[in-house]
Formats: C-alpha cells, sequence, structure tokens
C-alpha cells in the first residue's frame, strides 16, 4: 500500500524570507584615494582637485561604488564629499568604505523601504543559505524589521531550523 506524500511546509501557514530575493545585481567597485594623494599620504589640494577634474568618471556608470583609503593617510572630510560629487551623476550608489560594506548599505535601504504586513502575525523562517554574498548584517536587520509583526520568527530551512523568537 502506497501511501501519498504530503509536503507539510508548502501546506503551513510558515512564510519564508529569503534574503537573497532582494540581491541588487550590479558591478561592485572599490575606488582608493591614496592615488589622488602625494605619496599616498598628503592631500594637497590644489593638485587633489586637479587629478578629480581630469579622472575619467564615466568607467563608474551604473556601478555600486565603494570610496577608501589604503594607505594611513588623515583624509578629511571633504574630499570624500567632493569625489562623491564627481561620482553622483554615473554611479548607482557611493559608500565610504570597503566594497563589502556597498551590500550592507544597499540591504539596509531595502530592508528599510520593506512592507512587512503580508508577514503579520504568521510564522516566519529567515532562510539561511544564499548563493549570492548576503551580509551577515541583513539577517540582524531582517530579524528586527520582522519582530514587531511576526508570530515567530526562526532561521535556516523549514527541516532544520533555529528559533529566535516567539511573541508572548
Amino acid at each position: 500500500m502506497e501511501e501519498e506524500i504530503i509536503n507539510r511546509v508548502a501546506n503551513s501557514v510558515l512564510q519564508v524570507f529569503d534574503l537573497e530575493n532582494y540581491y541588487p545585481e550590479g558591478e561592485r567597485m572599490g575606488v582608493d584615494i591614496s592615488g589622488w594623494l602625494w605619496e599616498g599620504f598628503v592631500l594637497r589640494e590644489k593638485e587633489f582637485r586637479d587629478a578629480l577634474k581630469n579622472h575619467n568618471w564615466e568607467q563608474y556608470s551604473g556601478k555600486y561604488i565603494a570610496l577608501f583609503c589604503s594607505t594611513d593617510a588623515i583624509v578629511p572630510a571633504w574630499a570624500y564629499m567632493l569625489i562623491s560629487t564627481y561620482l553622483q551623476p554615473v554611479a548607482k550608489k557611493i559608500v565610504q568604505g570597503r566594497v563589502e560594506e556597498i551590500n550592507i548599505q544597499l540591504y539596509q535601504d531595502i530592508i528599510n523601504s520593506l512592507d512587512v504586513t503580508e508577514y503579520e502575525g504568521k510564522p516566519v523562517i529567515i532562510k539561511g543559505c544564499s548563493r549570492k554574498p548576503v551580509p551577515q548584517e541583513a539577517y540582524v536587520m531582517a530579524t528586527q524589521k520582522l519582530m514587531p509583526v511576526a508570530k515567530s520568527i526562526m532561521f535556516g530551512e523549514a527541516c532544520s531550523s533555529v528559533p529566535l523568537f516567539k511573541k508572548r
């Protein structure tokens, strides 16, 4: 006698929240400003401004850009601000920091703008595995976003999840 296999997960009210579904496609690129500093350490304003004015900014068109300095130079805030005025017309997004920080900023923007009403009063599992580089910080952000609405939150897969939160 053969019994029909029933997918209990598909039939449950359990909602899967997959951060990979929100991954923004596009090239990420770091821009090291030390190349525009004298000997990589000293910002000479006139030379710095001239270097920026003569730089090919079109190469950053449509890309996510991380501005950083690879040396121990003390760079004034206005220098990053000035560079961003050249990048703003061509880049998708600009962050100050390393390339890894681009995804953190992108996910922060995405998660902050999400409408999570569909998870109201339901058990939610935040999917743990992804093929795309979802930053660990995004999981913390998602948890915070879902806590006010979800009945419970788990992490992992439906077959092996870790309980994190349950409304009392």
